[in-house]
């Protein structure tokens, strides 16, 4: 087994149904323009509330990908 390295990046994913579509959204978008993902975990997830109501969900994540520097 060869060595490899990984490069590890923070995302933001939003929805306004819950906040498993906000991470859901947060890597199907990051798989658009970077290659071989491989482990993404959330890190912190919030609301964002108006007039007292919950208008968005927010999910942080980590996602790591081979690095081909």
């Amino acid at each position: 087994m060869s060595n490899s390295v990984y490069k590890v990046v923070e995302l933001v994913g939003t929805s306004t149904e819950s906040w498993d579509d906000a991470g859901r959204a947060a890597i199907e978008r990051a798989s658009q323009t970077l290659r071989d993902l491989r482990i993404a975990e959330v890190i912190s997830q919030d609301m964002v509330i108006e007039n007292g109501k919950v208008k968005a969900f927010r999910t942080k994540v980590s996602v790591s990908f081979k690095f081909e520097g």
